[in-house]
């Protein structure tokens, strides 16, 4: 296959706009927050720990991987939130999500990937406010969660096997409709009338122990981006 060349450049906005002459598109029609796990600064995120042995690193593998390893005690927490809650969803703002993750049992464990509020505790006590993607330990469904003031949407997306990645994705047409993505294929597209708008929400990861056999959340990349 031979590429297109464009050597005049390519824009995503008008003429008239500051950028209309620039030979790229334009990055600033987005918020978008991108890591592909190459590095892990402790100080960007909060973390929550429920126990003395987690880790959260960067380990040997193509591509950059983030592992967030539990010890081996039932519901242990390990979580990740970006320090600042740097989103607000809006009902006229397209929104998307995407990423890749494994977990090493697709059972025995809890997984949240996405934007949701500030919580410590967010399998205990579902987040109040979230946009992202959720497995529950005794089973391998994974559903994407729309939640708005404690009101939730719940679509199922997949399912998940044990240490086996998983690509998924979500895009808000900021015109009331979510389509959802399992594996590069369009699996769910449905009305959301609890998008959360009124709250900012934080980039979060989160794995849950199911049982006592320690359990490692291992993320390929994460990619969040708003409309602006």
């Amino acid at each position: 296959m031979v590429a297109t060349n464009f050597i005049d450049g390519v824009t995503n906005v008008a003429v008239t706009e500051p950028l209309g002459q620039f030979l790229a598109p334009d990055p600033s029609v987005v918020h978008m927050w991108f890591d592909d796990f190459d590095s892990y600064v402790s100080g960007n995120w909060t973390v929550t720990e429920t126990q003395a042995g987690a880790t959260q690193a960067i380990v040997d593998g193509d591509g950059g991987i983030l592992a967030l390893v539990n010890s081996a005690a039932d519901n242990d927490v390990n979580q990740i939130q970006w320090a600042k809650e740097t989103f607000r969803l809006a009902a006229n703002k397209k929104t998307w999500i995407k990423a890749r993750f494994k977990v090493t049992s697709a059972t025995e464990s809890d997984v949240l990937v996405g934007l949701y509020i500030t919580d410590t505790s967010p399998v205990a006590s579902k987040p109040s406010d979230g946009f992202y993607f959720q497995k529950l330990d005794g089973s391998t469904s994974l559903t994407f969660q729309i939640g708005k003031d404690s009101t939730y949407t719940q679509t199922t997306v997949g399912t998940m096997a044990d240490d086996t990645y998983v690509t998924v994705g979500a895009y808000f047409d900021g015109a009331g409709r979510v389509e959802l993505y399992f594996n590069g294929t369009r699996v769910a597209s449905s009305v959301t009338t609890n998008l959360c708008d009124d709250e900012d929400l934080a980039v979060s990861i989160a794995v849950q122990q199911g049982d006592t056999n320690a359990q490692t959340l291992s993320v390929d990349y994460l990619l969040i981006a708003k409309q602006r």
